[in-house]
């Protein structure tokens, strides 16, 4: 039977967004809208002292100038809690203008509000604020004597030491040992659209159009910080141009716009300006990384090490994960993972793309890497050699693997095989030619709390079905629709997906990958229900040709039920009860976290590369990731995921770039004029393949998601390339034109 899951459809809504008709947060029209600026702090450590806002107060068109001395205080300032567990997920365990601290550079200090965009900039320019600075600590460099081991990170759900056997027996035993260490610059997000929300109050009930992954999130976290019921707050979200970690936790713009609403009694949007991206929304943090391996002469791993230092804010302990995926990629039986803080003048870091694994996985691999180079193994053999067959962290079984697979398919795709090994071998002109290779692993988390959505069908045939997910680039109203439609058996096009409403049963933020497998669990769940009270009225009905049918005999195709020779179209069942529609909910109760399964998506990564040692200049020239990613939901959206995360891991590894200057504790790059992505011309061929494995329980369509997968191990198996081509070992992201010419 020909099922609409795994088509390669196109996006409904693609229309509207290349035409330019899908509404975002920040252009929705309200009437008597006013228009919020953020004013951010010019040092990065100590007080404000003053603010003269007299100058700003008599622009015309002003309404209000807050700050420190006249911001509400907020009801109460939740906990940093990943915003995957479906409570409130402030960005930081910290809320602006409360009082006269600066903690770091941008940090809010003021909101001018106006009634144009125009004069409220205008007007925040005539501040005159007065500050006592002290000496900002911005950087690892500054910070090491100070560093201090994490009991706890992520929010406190992810433990900072984790460790098995005896790592320094392992190290011992060992006949070749690999130590390096690894070298990260700071990463920023920069989604096409900048984060901002437009607030509505209509008497006491508050309107939130945001741009958010999340509206159950922001809705929970302004509900907590403003101190007024969850049955007050709205939130929409109907498009999101891109997020990619930046709207994952809720920040404090949504919380400031209604607060500024309040106080003008008007509609207001705050819509941030690309600078304040890389003050207002996290990033990712600069980072150390330290790893050791130790090997048998035939590359069995006896132990792995693996260190992690790097700043975090004044009030919260986040690192990102660096080290968990890399504790369960390889059957080695010494571990030792430690993650070290240092308390500095940033805002909390937070979700970047491939959070974690991305830049861990960047580590193992190199390691692994040259590990190979002196075993004299080939890099796809030694991982074969350390291949776990079990989760070596846990002991459990995978839910799922298809890595060796990933191996093979890969390396078929891109003609690994044909490579010789030896550094420099290849030559085109000035252009030294390499090739590298490098494992991938994501985490396929579960969420923490139960998964909802709503389905109806329509007397005429047509199909809704509604959660509060929302799309940001996903497809996400595609796919769903094709899960629903094989559910109910009715043709694809006759369904449609709502979505981005907090009025809709709730779904938890897609973020982790997660948002594929919990969204259509939910989906399956309502379409499921929705079938069977068909169904169950069907053979109850006495009118029905299905009259004493065996309900589970019952199955569906084109809209029609049928049991032997005997069948009943939806829509006559419907229209012979005088009922306009069904409706039916369904709940996805998850797994728990003490599941007796390791969830891990896999996949293997290659590229080749072209150097010019004189000029210092790489060109990425192809890629081919092998991944396997569970069962694909739409072949399309699947595989622009994953070639949109390998070509972001391309940026990741070889431009982008950004670090705090230690004299003004401020980042160097704070606009798309200094902080480098990737564009079109920098996009080698790309090659997915897809690699099928069955999993009966991450959820239960079997979906394991590819948001994440495609950016790790790419950027390794780039830096992997560049020392077959060049043979030198470059540890640090991003590789820069210095690296290779010095």
């Amino acid at each position: 039977m020909t099922t609409a899951i795994g088509a390669p459809l196109e996006r409904v809504d693609g229309r509207q967004k290349v035409t330019g008709s899908a509404r975002y947060s920040t252009e929705i029209p309200a009437t008597g809208m006013a228009h919020a600026c953020l004013v951010g702090a010019r040092i990065a450590s100590g007080r404000v002292r003053s603010v003269d806002a007299s100058d700003a107060r008599e622009e015309p068109g002003v309404l209000a100038v807050l700050t420190h001395e006249n911001l509400p205080r907020i009801a109460t300032q939740p906990p940093l809690v990943p915003s995957l567990f479906g409570g409130p997920a402030p960005g930081e365990t910290f809320f602006p203008m409360q009082d006269d601290i600066v903690h770091y550079g941008g940090q809010p200090i003021a909101l001018v509000v106006a009634d144009t965009h125009e004069r409220a900039q205008h007007a925040a320019s005539l501040l005159r604020v007065g500050y006592e600075a002290s000496e900002p600590l911005t950087t690892i460099e500054q910070g090491r004597d100070q560093a201090y081991e994490a009991e706890k990170i992520f929010g406190g759900f992810l433990p900072g030491r984790s460790a098995r056997g005896d790592i320094e027996e392992g190290i011992e035993k060992a006949d070749i040992v690999v130590e390096a260490t690894f070298d990260y610059a700071a990463n920023s997000h920069n989604p096409l659209e900048a984060s901002g929300t437009t607030a509505i109050w209509d008497g006491d009930e508050l309107l939130l159009y945001d741009g958010t992954q999340g509206v159950n999130a922001t809705q929970l976290t302004v509900a907590a910080l403003l101190g007024i019921p969850l049955s007050k707050i709205r939130v929409l979200s109907q498009f999101v141009g891109g997020s990619f970690g930046s709207k994952a936790m809720i920040w404090h713009h949504p919380a400031l716009a209604a607060l500024a609403a309040r106080e003008v009694g008007r509609p207001v949007k705050l819509a941030l300006t690309r600078e304040q991206m890389f003050t207002a929304c996290g990033h990712r943090e600069e980072q150390e990384q330290h790893i050791t391996l130790g090997a048998t002469n035939d590359g069995r791993l006896t132990a792995l090490r693996h260190h992690k230092l790097s700043p975090t804010s004044h009030f919260d302990d986040w690192a990102e994960p660096s080290l968990n995926s890399a504790a369960q990629m390889y059957a080695c039986p010494n571990y030792e993972g430690v993650y070290r803080l240092i308390r500095a003048n940033t805002m909390t870091p937070t979700f970047m793309r491939g959070p974690g694994d991305s830049t861990g996985m960047f580590a193992l691999e190199c390691a692994m890497d040259e590990l190979a180079e002196k075993t004299g193994l080939d890099p796809i053999e030694l991982r074969l050699r350390n291949f776990a067959d079990a989760d070596p962290v846990s002991g459990n079984p995978w839910s799922s693997n298809g890595l060796k697979e990933c191996y093979q398919r890969g390396a078929a795709s891109f003609g690994w095989h044909d490579r010789d090994p030896a550094p420099g071998s290849r030559r085109e002109g000035n252009w030294l030619i390499g090739t590298g290779m490098a494992a991938a692993g994501y985490p396929a988390p579960p969420p923490g709390t139960p998964q909802r959505a709503r389905a109806r069908i329509y007397a005429d045939g047509s199909v809704v079905v509604q959660g509060a997910t929302t799309e940001f680039g996903t497809g996400v109203a595609t796919v769903m629709a094709q899960v629903a439609a094989d559910v109910l058996g009715v043709p694809v096009e006759r369904c449609r997906f709502e979505k981005g409403d907090t009025d809709f049963p709730g779904i938890a933020s897609a973020v982790g990958s997660a948002g594929a497998g919990m969204i259509s669990a939910a989906v399956h769940a309502a379409a499921t229900a929705l079938r069977e009270q068909l169904i169950g009225e069907a053979v109850a009905d006495s009118g029905s040709p299905l009259h004493g049918a065996d309900p589970a005999g019952v199955v569906v195709r084109n809209g029609t039920m049928s049991a032997g020779t005997s069948s009943e179209q939806y829509t006559d069942l419907l229209r012979r009860n005088l009922r306009p529609d069904a409706e039916a909910s369904g709940t996805w109760n998850p797994p728990g976290m003490d599941t007796p399964y390791a969830m891990l998506t896999f996949g293997a990564q290659f590229a080749e590369v072209a150097v010019d040692p004189e000029l210092g200049l790489v060109r990425v020239r192809r890629m081919t990731g092998a991944f396997a990613p569970g069962r694909v939901l739409n072949a399309r959206t699947v595989r622009s995921q994953l070639m949109g995360g390998m070509l972001w891991s391309l940026g990741q590894a070889l431009l982008e770039f950004n670090r705090m200057d230690p004299a003004t504790g401020r980042w160097v790059c704070n606009s798309l004029g200094e902080y480098l992505v990737p564009v079109n011309a920098d996009a080698p061929d790309v090659t997915v393949e897809l690699v099928d494995v069955e999993d009966r329980i991450v959820n239960p369509l079997g979906v394991k998601g590819v948001g994440e997968i495609g950016q790790v191990g790419a950027n390794a198996a780039i830096a992997n390339a560049i020392h077959h081509a060049t043979g030198r070992r470059i540890r640090k992201m991003p590789i820069m034109i210095e690296d290779i010419i010095r």
